[in-house]
């Protein structure tokens, strides 16, 4: 007879134990068990269906040989229970029930094995290099005791291997302690042969691990130096006790790269150690913004469906706004790139229709689509990371003129920052229809004092195209557009979770099909570098007839492939100048928005 297992309310003592066996790792398996104590006749084990990235991409496939058995008084197993697979990611028991009532509320000892050989920052990893482990891609829950204290243990660790992560240690070697699920599967763990390195900035302690043959330490030392030391100072002060860079950087990369945000640390990874620094300044900064500034709509997390919330404009968008400006305002990188940045993204939402019909809030929505190749088109949708970010630097400017340069977008930060975040709160974000400004706007308008509405209504939940010379006026700035041929690639990319950027359509008769580039084609980098972020950027920079070698990944080999570029249509490309005789107060707003300052 088959019952459901779930678990009774236990005391926090009552401690929920994994333990991961990393044995043969080129077997790319991970062999878990998971023991529950104080186990009763409830609900089932589940495995989440999404993390890292919006997207669901259903764990459960990858798990294997599911077994339990309930642990009695001596140690030993006893009372084997049969799985039975009620959906496609959970899991409930048949055994004798005269048995288990013998036994009493026991521990249920549960074993499964997981594949996992994808590369971070957004998958897990086990192979003869390291092991890399987001923990919700790898260990299944009890709902009903997301919220009890958890232990991972790891065995079978090949010679020479280490461990780092931002958990706590455990009382036992290679244990670690977490006060809940929730807070366990939110800190990576890197297992290898890894180097590292540690700072401390405004008091705060900082730890740098670094899995990559060949890197500049100096450089990345300094920029994250830099870096959390604006960002630190920016915010007041550190939310953490200790905070943890996870980087993978040259051939240890993910294809194009990326990062992902946690609670204490962040996984990068990147072709080059400039890549990574730019993403670092990205993802240090959402150790407030989406971290601890966080939407309701966002909490609690539910593993197992879409969690759909209008906010990611802001979370990730406005994100992006503060790791340009972190670069900038840090010395990184000087004016005339800021500028070039922003032109970028500018440039970027012009180039797609989508922008006349799809608001960055019904983008944020549309996240949960992007794995779909069509959606990500120009005529399809537009991204809340780069209508995002300008839409940060126009709330900052805005803020700026309404205040006389005596408030920026910086006050609005520290204003969520203390109203939410140091209070335990999440703001609401469950508005989206005209006028409806939400938590966001309501703290713009404090911090403004004044109505910023008609910003919300027009550019935020509305479509309207945005008058960029009206807003960049502001601080002395002018759009200028040219509108020369752009330089062609000849095929369109897409991202594939666990491989990164791949080739989804190549132009029929072009150089780069002559040239012998596939449907399918993983890309590793272009020109030996990261691949750009913003294409349209840098096919500005290129012109047609240029040669452009792609490195690619085809059936678990490594290629080089070059052609030369083709012909596009017009470019309408952006750039941001300086007004060469700007009034008081623009040249006022101008070094403020630069330096981060205000009057």
């Amino acid at each position: 007879m088959f019952f459901a297992l779930s678990f009774l309310a236990v005391p926090a003592a009552a401690t929920v134990h994994y333990k991961i066996s990393l044995d043969h790792p080129e077997q790319h398996v991970f062999h878990v068990t998971m023991t529950v104590p104080n186990a009763a006749l409830s609900e089932a084990i589940r495995m989440p269906a999404w993390n890292a990235l919006y997207q669901i991409r259903d764990f459960a496939y990858r798990v294997e040989d599911v077994r339990a058995a309930w642990a009695d008084s001596s140690g030993g197993e006893s009372g084997q229970l049969s799985p039975r697979k009620l959906d496609k990611s959970t899991w409930q028991f048949g055994y004798d029930r005269d048995a288990f009532m013998s036994l009493g509320r026991g521990e249920l000892v549960f074993r499964y094995l997981i594949e996992w050989d994808d590369p971070g920052p957004f998958n897990s990893q086990l192979n003869p290099h390291h092991a890399f482990v987001n923990f919700a891609e790898v260990l299944m829950y009890g709902p009903a005791r997301r919220d009890e204290d958890v232990s991972v243990e790891f065995v079978d660790i090949p010679a020479g291997w280490r461990i780092a992560t931002a958990l706590a240690p455990g009382s036992a070697a290679n244990t670690f302690a977490a006060p809940s699920y929730d807070a366990l599967v939110d800190a990576p763990v890197e297992i290898g042969k890894f180097e590292e390195f540690s700072f401390v900035e405004a008091g705060a302690p900082i730890r740098v691990v670094v899995d990559a043959k060949e890197w500049n330490r100096a450089r990345l030392e300094d920029a994250l130096k830099r870096i959390t030391g604006y960002e630190l100072k920016l915010m007041g002060g550190a939310p953490f006790k200790e905070y943890t860079f996870f980087f993978h950087i040259g051939s240890y990369a993910e294809a194009g790269g990326g990062g992902m945000e946690h609670a204490n640390g962040s996984a990068i990874s990147s072709s080059s150690v400039e890549g990574a620094i730019a993403t670092a300044a990205h993802e240090f900064f959402h150790l407030w913004n989406v971290k601890r500034i966080r939407p309701q709509s966002l909490e609690p997390v539910d593993y197992t469906k879409e969690q759909y919330t209008r906010a990611l404009w802001f979370a990730e968008g406005v994100t992006s706004t503060y790791g340009a400006y972190a670069l900038e305002r840090s010395g990184l990188r000087n004016k005339e790139q800021w500028y070039g940045d922003l032109a970028e993204q500018i440039t970027e939402l012009e180039s797609r229709p989508a922008r006349t019909w799809q608001s960055v809030e019904e983008s944020s929505l549309g996240a949960w689509l992007e794995k779909y190749d069509g959606y990500r088109q120009p005529d399809r949708s537009i991204s809340y990371y780069n209508k995002g970010q300008i839409d940060g630097v126009l709330l900052d400017l805005a803020i700026r003129d309404a205040t006389a340069n005596h408030k920026s977008l910086d006050d609005v930060m520290r204003h969520m920052n203390e109203v939410y975040a140091l209070r335990g709160r999440f703001y609401d974000d469950s508005g989206g229809f005209p006028g409806d400004i939400g938590s966001i706007g309501v703290a713009v308008n404090d911090v403004a004092g004044r109505s910023f509405e008609e910003f919300f209504r027009r550019y935020v939940s509305g479509t309207d195209e945005i008058p960029y010379d009206k807003f960049l006026a502001v601080a002395g700035l002018e759009v200028k557009i040219d509108s020369s041929k752009l330089a062609d690639l000849e095929f369109r990319a897409s991202r594939a979770p666990g491989v990164g950027a791949v080739v989804a359509q190549v132009a029929p008769g072009s150089t780069a099909e002559a040239a012998g580039l596939q449907k399918g084609d993983v890309l590793m980098s272009m020109n030996g570098e990261s691949l750009p972020r913003n294409i349209r950027g840098w096919l500005h920079e290129h012109h047609a007839g240029d040669t452009v070698t792609l490195r690619v990944r085809r059936d678990g080999e490594e290629k080089e492939i070059s052609y030369a570029l083709g012909e596009g249509g017009s470019g309408g490309r952006y750039s941001i100048v300086e007004l060469s005789n700007p009034s008081e107060k623009q040249r006022r707003v101008r070094e403020g928005l630069l330096h981060g300052t205000t009057d």
